[in-house]
Order: structure tokens, then C-alpha cells, then sequence
């Protein structure tokens, strides 16, 4: 941490257990930013705290210490069993619980607890059987953790702290329930710790925080600001087809040494890692569908430099701590105001300085305006010179189509050009309108069915189809 963006607040001067405080010494923390310092003296003397400050400011540490605090001060349940977690931290993305997991290895790295994850995609026996054999504090994400509740793998009677990270996000991943169903399960709220922590906090989030926790103190830092102060933003109205080129324009003419460039789908994330290929920049795509160990594994080489570039949905925007972030590209600006703030939030983390660079096109630019409202000020415009609009060379590969057409006639018959019609519909010589020819047997004469009366004669002339016959004068 750099010291522009800190309190006078020593975390030291907090009271914290030796063992914690060693932890914290471990993590290189010395003084509180403003959440940590407005929010720990509370919670360490066992009040519940709903706290939002942006992303990057240290929410995570200011849970994690109150927690770390509560179980060491506080004796565990006599009668409590070893699979019967003290704390529990819900997060609503498998990364945000790996990155909380990781910090709470660092900060309560001498205090002597069991601490153990639990998330999809991956690990699922091994992650049980860990439980199983004993845990102080359970981080994980709901889906996970209800399925281990409902097999009895843990209980939450011992239940002392309760921490729910980016609640926010639990409601937009459509979580609320799978959260409720865990609150109406802990024990009530005067015997427990409770704390809500956020970037954003909703009129439904603080509904829920007035329902399951005990009075929980208000905390807001700089509210009225969404956007991080250190953040440069920029916008570029740019058509459709400037929008690869002046990506790439702005990759080349600025020092980006990490960047992350936002999309807002898959198909369009891997057709901007392949012409971001072709032009000599190394990157790699990071979507929801990717499996848990791989997106594992590109974070992790991000993370340590082996390609400059990110390429990512919104699966990156949220609770992802990636140090030296220089730039974020919103290279389709978000739908959802409260996601522009998200990914922007991924650079000028911890008091450095960052980049957030947006391109606004015809297909989504209505978005700017609920943006601008919702962070309160007008993004800066600049102008896209002829420099940034540079020559691209095309990818080896054909990507993917940015944009596919749904409609399934114009599916089909596109689908049969590119097969060069080998699977188009062929009509039938046997039939009329393309009705399939009869088998052997139903050719063949049936000697029991009476004989078919012999066809007379048409008494009009047939008219040739495409002709017209002239009409016989009538005599008389």
C-alpha cells in the first residue's frame, strides 16, 4: 500500500490480538485506509457493520480482522464438532472466494484456524472431505455450501461471525434466495457477528441487512463519489468497424503494461483475443464457461505477466484483486450501470493510478447516459485521431462472428452456402412436392383388392401449364 491513501489510524493502535497483528505485519499493513478505519473499531467491539466503499480500498482485510478478532476473543461452543464452522464468509463468485481465501491465509496466518473453501466447478470430494475433518471458517459460494449443508457434510449451530462480501452481486446472480435459505438456518442474531460489505449498497440490500443482522451500523466512505479517485477515465465515439482498430491504436501508443479489456459477451471476447493475436498482442480470454481450473490458471499467468492482455466478461469485473493494473478497456460499454463501476475498479487498486478507457458505439452507446447518472459526473470525451485508427492484419483464423443472426430461416440458409448446400433439402423424383418414393412392397399388385376402374377420359382438353388456349368460337 502507498501512504496517499491511508488514515492516521495504525492498526496497531486497534487492539488486536499478537498472533492477528503479526499476520497483518506478514501482509505488509500499516495503517488503515478509511473503510478499514471507520469500520474495525465497530466491529471489533461486536457491533454488525454494513460497510461500501469502492472496489480496492480494503474491505476484505477490514471483514477479515474483525472475524480473525472475534474467534480468537471469543471461546468456541463447548459441545461444538470439528465440521461445525464458527465463521462463515458467502461470496457470490468462485474467484472472490479464492482471492478472500488467500488473503485469510496471509492475515490470520499465525491464529491457528482451520480455514477452508468451498465452491463449484471443481474439487468437490476433496473440498468435502476437508470440512469433514475440521474447519474454524467456511468461505465459499452458495451453491456449494447449501449442497454440503443438505448432506449434512456441515451445520451452523456453532455459528459466531457471518460475513456477506459484494452483496449486491448475490441479488444480481440471482442468489437471494440460496442466501436467505442460510440466514433462517444460523443462529439469531444477537448471538452472532454480522457484517455486509459492498462497493454498492441497494435499498433490497440494506432490507436484507435490517432482517438478518442485529441494528448494524451505517458505514459509507466517500458515497457520493462511485468512481475511484485515482481513476483517468476517457470515452471515444467510435463506429463499429473502428472499434478493433482504435483498440489496438490505443495498446500501441500508450504504456499499457497489464490491461483488461471488458466485453459483454463470449463471442465477441474471443473474436477480440484473435485479432488482438494477429497485431502482436499476446492475450488470453476469460469468460464464464471456461472450467474452474483453467480460469485458475489465466488468472494466475495474468497475474505473473505471461500476457499482457485480458480479454474478459463480466465474470472478471467483481471482487478479483490483480495487482499493477494499468488499463481497463470497456471495449463494449456495460448494460448495467453499477458494472461500469466494477470493472473500472480493477485498476488504481491499493492508491496507484489507473486508466479506464470506454468506447462508445452505435449498439451501446444508449448506455452512457444511466452510467453517467449513476457515477454522478460526464466521462471525458477525446477525440479519435487518424493515428489511432490504425491498419490490422487479419487473424490466421476466421473468429467468431460478433454478431449472429437468430432467425432460423436465415440460420439454415446460411448454414447451407457455407456447406456449399450438402445438406440442403433435395426433392423427391418419385413424388410430387418432394414426397419420399414407396417401397418394394407397396408397388407391387395385390391380388385380393378388387380392380381399379379404368380412367375415362378427361372431356375438356388439359391446358398446358404456362400457356393459354385460345377459346372455340360458338356457332350459331
Amino acid at each position: 500500500m502507498t501512504d496517499t491513501h491511508l488514515t492516521p489510524q495504525a492498526f496497531s493502535g486497534l487492539g488486536l490480538p499478537e498472533p492477528l497483528l503479526a499476520g497483518v505485519v506478514k501482509a505488509g499493513f500499516t495503517y488503515c485506509t478509511p473503510i478499514q478505519a471507520a469500520t474495525l473499531p465497530k466491529a471489533l467491539a461486536g457491533h454488525d457493520v454494513a460497510g461500501q466503499a469502492q472496489t480496492g480500498t480494503g474491505k476484505t482485510a477490514a471483514f477479515l480482522l474483525a472475524v480473525f478478532n472475534r474467534l480468537l476473543t471469543v471461546p468456541a461452543l463447548a459441545t461444538r464438532r470439528p465440521n461445525q464452522p464458527r465463521a462463515l464468509i458467502l461470496a457470490p463468485t468462485r474467484e472472490l472466494a479464492i482471492q478472500i481465501h488467500k488473503d485469510a491465509l496471509v492475515l490470520g496466518g499465525e491464529c491457528a484456524q482451520s480455514i477452508q473453501l468451498a465452491y463449484g466447478g471443481t474439487g468437490y470430494e476433496s473440498q468435502r472431505k476437508a470440512i469433514e475433518e475440521g474447519v474454524d471458517i467456511l468461505i465459499g459460494t452458495p451453491g456449494r455450501l447449501i449442497d454440503y449443508f443438505k448432506q449434512h457434510v456441515f451445520d451452523l449451530h456453532a455459528l459466531e461471525a457471518m460475513v456477506l462480501d459484494e452483496a449486491d452481486r448475490m441479488f444480481d446472480l440471482g442468489f437471494i434466495k440460496d442466501i436467505r435459505y442460510l440466514l433462517h438456518r444460523m443462529p439469531p442474531v444477537d448471538k452472532r457477528l454480522s457484517l455486509l460489505f459492498s462497493a454498492t449498497l441497494s435499498y433490497r440490500v440494506m432490507e436484507l441487512a435490517y432482517e438478518h443482522m442485529n441494528n448494524p451500523e451505517l458505514v459509507r466512505i466517500e458515497a457520493e463519489k462511485m468512481t475511484a479517485e485515482r481513476v483517468r477515465e476517457r470515452l471515444y465515439h467510435v463506429g463499429q468497424e473502428e472499434k478493433l482498430p482504435v483498440l489496438v491504436g490505443l495498446l500501441r501508443a500508450e504504456q499499457v503494461s497489464r490491461a483488461l479489456v471488458f466485453t459483454n459477451t463470449k463471442h465477441v471476447a474471443e473474436r477480440v483475443q484473435g485479432w488482438l493475436a494477429a497485431n502482436d498482442f499476446e492475450a488470453a480470454v476469460l469468460s464464464g464457461d471456461v472450467p474452474q481450473q483453467k480460469r485458475q490458471s489465466l488468472l494466475a499467468d495474468f497475474q505473473g505477466g505471461r500476457f499482457p492482455v485480458l480479454v474478459a466478461t463480466d465474470v472478471a469485473a467483481r471482487g478479483l484483486h490483480v495487482p499493477d493494473v494499468s488499463h481497463v478497456f470497456n471495449y463494449d460499454l456495460p448494460q448495467d450501470a453499477e458494472d461500469y463501476v466494477h470493472r473500472i475498479g480493477r485498476t488504481a487498486r491499493a492508491g496507484a493510478a489507473g486508466e479506464a478507457v470506454s468506447l462508445a458505439c452505435d449498439e451501446y452507446a444508449f448506455s452512457l447516459m444511466d452510467i453517467e447518472a449513476y457515477i454522478g459526473h460526464k466521462i471525458p470525451v477525446a477525440r479519435v485521431t487518424d493515428d489511432l485508427i490504425v491498419t490490422l492484419k487479419r487473424p490466421a483464423h476466421r473468429p467468431p462472428r460478433e454478431h449472429v443472426t437468430h432467425h432460423p430461416r436465415a440460420r439454415g440458409d446460411a448454414a447451407a452456402r457455407d456447406r456449399g448446400h450438402r445438406h440442403a433439402p433435395k426433392r423427391s423424383h418419385e413424388g410430387a412436392r418432394g414426397t419420399p418414393p414407396a417401397d418394394a412392397s407397396s408397388r407391387a399388385p395385390n391380388p385380393a383388392a378388387p380392380p381399379r376402374p379404368a380412367a375415362t377420359p378427361p372431356t375438356q382438353p388439359v391446358r398446358p401449364r404456362g400457356r393459354k388456349v385460345p377459346e372455340k368460337p360458338v356457332l350459331g
